[in-house]
């Protein structure tokens, strides 16, 4: 099949980037980003580049080339899915909070309103690929779904996962470890995996993208990033046995990274792993595990949660009683709210749940981060506490202590503690010696991402210390 023209769903962190650099790589192909937030529409048409929903590296170059030429966002979505060929579906999958597999399963739901309105909407062929992280063998499901339409019409559905880093997301793009695609071993499933490996052979060299059936693509993504976060856990978990022992956890790290069986990535001590991927990932693991009977394959997966979570509360802890555990009413800075550096994403990032202990203990909190606005800050921390069912009062209230600046001087000026949660490089630039002296007298400052140098700034103490 001569693919001319995609259609993707959902102008996320996913679809937006992805879809970019395709239709920038392919100028031939006309792809249309479709999503029912009008606000987030408007942004990604907005002449202002800096405006873009997304921050990340490249993306304003790569949009201002193909948009208005075979790049469009749009919210009607019947009419792209109707002149598509190809449609990729890039919608959220957050974890359930309700019901069967409430914590674990994944949220099908948004994936399942997608998958109703193609088959209500197509008229002709259309290859379905699933983009989101989705639970091994929900392509059965989507192709239930579709299956409803009365017009005759054919869908072929693939598994193509993405394997983005956010903050690096043009250049996973541009130069992909692997490309991921799963398809049916039928004739017209190979077809269509061939048409959608025609398009990455635009700029993916064919020895990268690798082709399988589609449970193991699916499956393929959550082992991935379980494997990652496995990592960090692991090397977090050590950081607090070295803090009994007296070793060094970077000099640790050090050497297991030598060694080329392990290698250095993913090694680096830090207040636990964030992000939209992750924690989401490992928990549908852990679900389908259970599922399948597989109870002690579950517990194992389940352990890496359960370490992220001890280091986050760990590092709070470390905070409370370097102040000798009297910390009500103190000015407390976290410097750092998104999930990682060169993102503005802070979903499941180590800052909410560090500044939910805080805030528990009765500080007055102080944030800033280069990025991440106010907005987003006050409800990352909503979303927390309204899971918890907490009271309109008790939200407000604590929200009141939050207090959000755009310069770092002022979040830092006579604050007792200050804790660096995102490895930011403006954080590198700045005069420590400066900020101390107009701290409070008894303060410290707890670097979280081991991003300065000790041995040059005395005060910093790093988790792993």
């Amino acid at each position: 099949m001569n693919v001319t023209s995609i259609c993707c769903i959902g102008a996320g962190y996913v679809g937006g980037p992805t879809m970019a650099v395709i239709a920038l790589k392919c100028p031939n192909i006309k792809v249309t980003v479709v999503d029912i937030n009008k606000q987030r529409i408007a942004a990604w048409n907005d002449a202002d580049l800096d405006k873009l929903p997304i921050h990340e590296s490249g993306l304003k170059e790569v949009v201002a080339e193909a948009r208005g030429r075979n790049l469009f966002f749009s919210t009607d979505a019947e009419k792209a899915i109707e002149e598509s060929q190809m449609i990729f579906m890039a919608v959220n999958t957050p974890t359930k909070t309700y019901g069967e597999g409430k914590g674990l399963a994944a949220d099908l739901t948004f994936v399942e309103k997608c998958a109703r309105q193609i088959s209500e909407v197509a008229t002709s062929d259309k290859i379905v690929i699933e983009k989101s992280t989705l639970p091994v063998r929900t392509a059965e499901k989507i192709k239930e779904v579709l299956s409803s339409n009365t017009k005759g019409v054919h869908f072929e559905v693939l598994s193509n996962p993405e394997f983005l880093a956010e903050g690096t997301a043009i250049q996973d793009l541009f130069k992909s470890d692997r490309v991921l695609v799963g398809g049916d071993d039928t004739k017209t499933g190979k077809a269509a995996v061939a048409a959608l490996v025609s398009i990455y052979s635009n700029w993916i060299p064919k020895e990268k993208i690798l082709t399988t059936n589609v449970w193991s693509s699916e499956l393929s993504k959550l082992a991935s990033n379980a494997m990652l976060a496995q990592r960090i856990s692991s090397i977090n978990s050590l950081s607090a046995l070295c803090e009994k022992t007296g070793a060094d956890i970077e000099e640790v790290s050090c050497a297991i990274g030598m060694d080329s069986r392990i290698g250095p990535k993913f090694l680096k001590v830090s207040v636990g792993f964030g992000g939209s991927c992750f924690q989401k990932d490992i928990l549908n693991l852990v679900y389908l595990c259970k599922y399948y009977g597989l109870d002690e394959v579950a517990e194992y997966w389940h352990q890496v949660v359960k370490i992220n979570d001890y280091q986050k509360n760990r590092f709070a802890k470390k905070i409370i009683n370097g102040l000798n555990g009297a910390i009500n009413q103190k000015k407390i800075t976290l410097l750092g709210w998104a999930f990682k550096k060169d993102t503005n994403d802070s979903r499941e990032s180590a800052a909410i749940y560090v500044a939910d202990v805080l805030l528990e203990e009765g500080v007055e909190l102080h944030v800033f981060d280069p990025m991440v606005k106010k907005d987003r800050i006050y409800q990352d921390l909503t979303n927390l506490w309204e899971v918890r069912n907490e009271t309109k009062q008790e939200i407000e209230s604590k929200l009141r202590r939050c207090i959000v600046h755009q310069d770092h001087n002022l979040a830092l000026k006579d604050s007792f503690a200050a804790a660096i949660l995102t490895e930011w490089d403006e954080f590198k630039s700045y005069d420590w010696d400066a900020i101390a002296d107009k701290m409070s007298q008894f303060s410290k400052i707890y670097d979280g991402r081991t991003i300065l140098s000790k041995k040059n700034i005395q005060s910093i103490y790093s988790i792993g210390k």
